[in-house]
């Protein structure tokens, strides 16, 4: 019998599960460079991020169901458990035996026969502490049933969370593997039943959109080309933005190389929509990278106009250049940040559009290894950056121009409070118009999507009088 020339999708996980590292959000890059080498790509995909967003609570039924310390056991040998623990607790549509017997057979290959002992023990003691792997929340034990979704739970015979009731937040850290902090302000922000739905979205595994090339195609060709090639989609109800249902890379999707469609989560092109940029507008594009927002803008302005493109980031803003380039787009200028000032000097503008870096916590579905890194002191510093940023772009405009300000949170230390901040600072400006979006799951025939922020700020012919 002929070996396969792939690897099972097990094995790329382990890989990348090994080699990535947490503060470089580089699992999907190292996981892009080798998924190529199994043919059970979801697979592969849905194991390194589902084991990523749910680390901290695979750690936790690790732990019970072994008298080693997690820090003892050999990095390698605790992913092949994280993989196994992940499949038997979220991915219940795969049998628990061939869960066992596959992480066994890696653990055997992939370090000794000894270990693979220890995975064996580990997985079945597991297996046997589960009732249900799949049952409904609405009839299940709160304390004893971890939540896959909205509407499913996996359940065991022992109690393995805190009580809602009494310790809510320690509850929702726990079950959704989720820093108490971040779920301490949620509590205060938005009361527990949103709080709890804004840990489901954050756990969710997002869909992928599809914004097509105004300047080439419209959302009702895009789709027809896609039936075409027999590529699985669904279109929303406004015809403006298709979901991508089929496992096919983006890149290699009809239509990719000719500039017919860009990435974009609809919560992300909210902020453009709602200043709304017109032909023959100057745009300041100041955190442009990789480029999203700006090609929105250059679309909405029928390529007629001028956006000054930069970023802090030299190498991230070299995609700008190349997105503008394979969508066709002409009216875009990408300069080095350090020369932003002189060039802004020259020109004036519109509008600036500023997309400050943020805690990502709108998108923790999109960037699971945020959760597992960021911490509470590190969100006040990041308020401070925005808050600069923002006064940087406040020195660019004129009277009558705006600011829209935007941010991949939903914390108020980073969102409304920065606002707040800078209005006090800058009494030249009013605020036009404010707008938070909470991450959200699909719900019936709607679209899943991210949540953030967007402040629209105008500088007052009024205050330049005095």
């Amino acid at each position: 019998m002929a070996q396969s020339k792939f690897r099972t999708s097990r094995q790329v996980a382990l890989d990348v599960l090994n080699t990535f590292q947490v503060g470089r959000h580089d699992a999907g890059k190292i996981l892009h460079s080798i998924i190529h080498q199994t043919d059970r790509k979801a697979q592969a995909t849905d194991l390194v991020f589902g084991v990523i967003r749910n680390r901290p609570a695979i750690d936790m039924v690790i732990a019970k169901m072994t008298d080693a310390p997690l820090k003892r056991i050999h990095k390698k040998l605790l992913n092949i458990l994280r993989i196994g623990v992940y499949e038997l607790v979220f991915a219940p549509e795969t049998a628990g035996y061939a869960i066992v017997n596959e992480a066994v057979n890696l653990a055997g290959a992939v370090i000794d026969k000894k270990q693979a002992g220890f995975v064996n023990a580990v997985l079945r003691n597991t297996s046997r502490s589960i009732a249900d792997r799949t049952i409904s929340l609405a009839d299940a034990d709160t304390l004893k049933t971890l939540p896959q979704s909205p509407k499913t739970g996996c359940r065991f015979n022992i109690e393995i969370l805190p009580d809602p009731k009494t310790n809510p937040a320690d509850y929702l850290s726990k079950a959704f593997s989720l820093p108490k902090w971040l779920i301490d302000d949620w509590l205060s922000d938005f009361g527990f039943e949103r709080a709890r739905q804004i840990c489901f979205a954050s756990n969710r595994s997002p869909s992928i959109f599809l914004r097509p090339n105004t300047l080439k195609i419209s959302a009702k060709a895009l789709a027809e080309k896609f039936t075409a090639d027999r590529i699985e989609f669904e279109i929303d109800p406004t015809e403006t933005t298709l979901k991508l249902k089929s496992h096919t890379s983006v890149t290699e999707l009809p239509g990719f190389d000719e500039g017919l469609f860009t990435v974009q989560d609809p919560t992300s092109a909210k902020a453009v929509e709602i200043f709304a940029p017109k032909p023959g507008w100057t745009i300041i594009d100041i955190c442009a990278a990789p480029g999203g927002k700006t090609v929105q803008m250059a679309q909405l302005m029928d390529n007629i106009g001028r956006i000054i493109a930069t970023d802090i980031d030299h190498e991230r803003l070299k995609k700008v250049d190349q997105n503008c380039k394979r969508l066709g787009i002409t009216i875009v200028q990408v300069v080095p940040y350090d020369r932003l000032a002189r060039v802004v000097s020259e020109n004036g503008c519109d509008v600036v559009l500023l997309d400050v870096p943020c805690s990502n916590t709108g998108v923790l579905a999109r960037r699971p290894e945020v959760r597992l890194r960021i911490k509470q002191r590190v969100v006040d510093s990041i308020a401070q950056t925005q808050l600069e940023l923002l006064q940087k772009a406040a020195e660019m405009i004129n009277v009558g121009s705006k600011i829209c300000y935007s941010t991949c949170s939903i914390l108020k230390r980073e969102n409304s409070e920065v606002i707040k901040q800078f209005l006090l600072n800058n009494p030249a400006f009013k605020l036009e118009s404010e707008s938070l979006t909470l991450p959200c799951t699909a719900i019936d025939t709607s679209f899943d999507h991210d949540g953030g922020y967007i402040a629209i700020l105008v500088k007052s012919e009024l205050e330049q009088r005095f």
